[in-house]
């Protein structure tokens, strides 16, 4: 129900069209959708009731996301809302992170977090003491969408050694973002500066060994959100690539009867279907084996699955479409921008996979000991 009340509203408010109009005019931000999705609860579907959320999980998160990568939705969902959302569960089960939670996750206001391209814990920022005051300085490059956010939630290092995570509003005196040039224009990024910028103790959200724990299952479930969302991209292109053949006519018949290009759309069908299949498993562990549980090679398989299905969707809808396929009238490309850009967020396939032989290595050496 869920998936399907998605498709229906997104269907009616993000059509290509309106997706051409706000990334041409409006930064890839559509304020009024935004607005709507906010006002419907979707940013806190999986937030404890306790927050005021709906108390469900990454399954349900993992279906919205895929329906906005399906319109390319020109709304900050991955970044305000799946990507945050393991923060906003550990703050709301303290009796001083709850009030924040409440203020901000589902107020409408855009928070993001300072996060490498990586998706790796940065430490290049520092915070010193004058007198009452937290003092921030550092840079933090390429942060999804923030071009339009209301609130930064920035790693730095702290006096004592240890990193935190610092909320600082984006109208903070000594902050600058500075917009970037995007391949996929429905998402914005930008470099973030602090300057001298001054904080209250209050600022600091999580910090010490709770914050690396917390980031890293952050990176495997941002993963996982990412996943469901590229999905959604390869979906869309086979369904636009099998719509134009069924239509194209050549030598008398529609292209979409010649064996030839039949073969090639069940190939990109089978690609999604798998990618389907491992985005979905792993939002089920997300939600079944504990909050203690290493994501890692459940995240790794999404995240590799679901790219290389996005690419090869993406490329041959575009191959499927002939000579008009790289047009920019068509629509081929802005998926195939989507896939391209989100492909090198939170690592790229071939980090992933290195990641997980250097953790299946390791363990082989440690029982072969």
């Amino acid at each position: 129900m869920i998936a399907e009340s998605a498709a229906v509203f997104l269907q009616e408010k993000s059509t290509t069209a309106q997706v051409r109009k706000v990334s041409e005019t409006e930064g890839g931000l559509d304020r009024a959708l935004w607005q709507e999705v906010v006002d419907m609860g979707w940013c806190s579907v999986a937030l404890p009731e306790a927050a005021g959320g709906m108390g469900l999980g990454w399954r349900e998160l993992v279906l919205l996301q895929e329906q906005m990568g399906y319109h390319l939705a020109c709304v900050p969902f991955f970044d305000a809302v799946i990507a945050v959302t393991p923060l906003w569960k550990v703050l709301s089960q303290t009796e001083q992170g709850l009030p924040v939670v409440e203020r901000l996750a589902a107020s409408g206001q855009i928070c993001v977090l300072g996060m490498t391209v990586r998706g790796e814990l940065s430490a290049a920022a520092t915070v010193k003491v004058d007198g009452d005051t937290l003092v921030l300085n550092g840079q933090w490059n390429q942060v999804g969408s923030g071009s339009h956010a209301d609130v930064f939630l920035l790693p730095a290092t702290l006096p004592c050694g240890s990193l935190g995570l610092l909320e600082v509003s984006a109208k903070a005196q000594g902050l600058s973002v500075q917009a970037l040039t995007t391949v996929d224009a429905t998402r914005s990024s930008a470099h973030v500066a602090a300057v001298d910028v001054s904080l209250t103790g209050a600022a600091v959200l999580v910090h010490g060994d709770a914050l690396k724990k917390l980031w890293a299952q952050t990176r495997n479930l941002a993963a996982i959100g990412l996943a469901a969302e590229q999905v959604g991209v390869a979906d869309r292109a086979l369904n636009l690539a099998v719509d134009y053949t069924k239509e194209r006519q050549q030598f008398g018949k529609a292209v979409g009867s010649f064996q030839g290009v039949k073969h090639r759309a069940a190939q990109i069908l089978v690609k999604v279907e798998t990618a389907r299949s491992a985005v979905y498993a792993a939002a089920f562990i997300a939600d079944t084996a504990g909050d203690t549980t290493d994501l890692t090679y459940f995240a790794a398989q999404a995240r590799t699955d679901a790219t290389e299905a996005a690419l090869f969707s993406t490329r041959e809808s575009i191959q499927l479409h002939g000579g008009v396929g790289f047009t920019w009238e068509f629509d081929p490309h802005l998926f195939f921008r989507r896939a391209q850009a989100a492909s090198q967020r939170l690592g790229t396939v071939e980090q992933w996979r290195e990641q997980v032989a250097a953790r299946l290595l390791d363990e082989s050496v440690t029982e072969a000991a």
